[in-house]
């Protein structure tokens, strides 16, 4: 069966919706946005993205701690993003938000719709990708967006989602803290400046949720485009499914995840301070 036409999927709110129904089997040309600089063949690095070892930097002794904290610094030095492991965010608790996540995505449609939002500001939005007046091609996302810090914002459903987000929220910002202190003192700054320097109390902390539904044809398909992110540091949660790449040395490398680990990406703002 060939792609159904655009016109006729216009009738689909979602990503989710179009790969729920199961009209397509190729993909839309007005998905297949893929780069020819991501597309080349990857290139396989002998050195892999470092390793951030969690328990050494909040409580391994003062040589361990310092080799931690150098580690920090050449990471975002020379890669711009590090693996943390033996953290201290419960292995079920991440298990618990991603099968939050999963639960609100797999909501009827009319009651995501209510979070629904073109207004960038919101502290909710629900929305995916498919924007026909400003893109020239569309990604095969959906997401959920909102804000978690300074004030609280949470969908109310499914059962559980807004404490299993709380939770999660408060461990990960914690986490956040200590690897900025560790970045902060890799630049040899004074420790005791870092919290009103960056404003942490005050910062905003926002969850977002990227939902990427089976594609009759992912070889052809983004999820989100290249980019970098604006913030301080994005903690990336995976859900096993390896499909990440990033930028390092001109080359475009996949990422393997590892168990119970989160991928740390610096943002713009970060490169500001450094």
């Amino acid at each position: 069966m060939a792609a159904e036409p655009l016109l006729s999927l216009s009738k689909y709110n979602t990503v989710k919706e179009i790969s729920d129904s199961g009209v397509l089997s190729s993909l839309p040309s007005c998905y297949a946005c893929r780069d020819p600089d991501i597309d080349g063949p990857t290139e396989t690095l002998e050195e892999e993205v470092p390793i951030i070892d969690f328990s050494l930097l909040v409580g391994g002794t003062a040589i361990q701690r310092a080799q931690v904290i150098q580690d920090l610094g050449k990471a975002c030095r020379d890669w711009g993003f590090f693996m943390v492991v033996n953290h201290d965010v419960p292995k079920s608790l991440m298990e618990t938000m991603l099968d939050a996540c999963m639960g609100f995505f797999n909501m009827r449609e009319e009651e995501k719709q209510e979070y629904n939002s073109k207004h960038v500001l919101d502290p909710i939005r629900y929305g995916t990708s498919v924007n026909t007046s400003v893109e020239k091609f569309r990604y095969w996302r959906d997401y959920l967006r909102f804000v978690v810090h300074p004030h609280f914002h949470s969908p109310a459903k499914p059962s559980g989602f807004r404490e299993t987000s709380i939770e999660y929220a408060t461990r990960t910002r914690e986490m956040t803290k200590e690897l900025l202190k560790g970045i902060w003192e890799s630049l040899e700054l004074e420790p005791d400046d870092m919290e009103e320097a960056l404003d942490l109390n005050s910062c905003f902390q926002i969850l977002l949720m990227n939902l990427y539904p089976p594609c009759p044809q992912p070889e052809l398909a983004l999820g989100v485009p290249p980019h970098s992110d604006h913030c301080l540091l994005t903690i990336l949660l995976e859900n096993g499914v390896n499909g990440l790449k990033v930028e390092h040395n001109g080359k475009w490398v996949h990422v393997k995840s590892l168990p119970n680990s989160f991928f740390v990406n610096t943002g713009d703002q970060l490169e500001v301070i450094n």
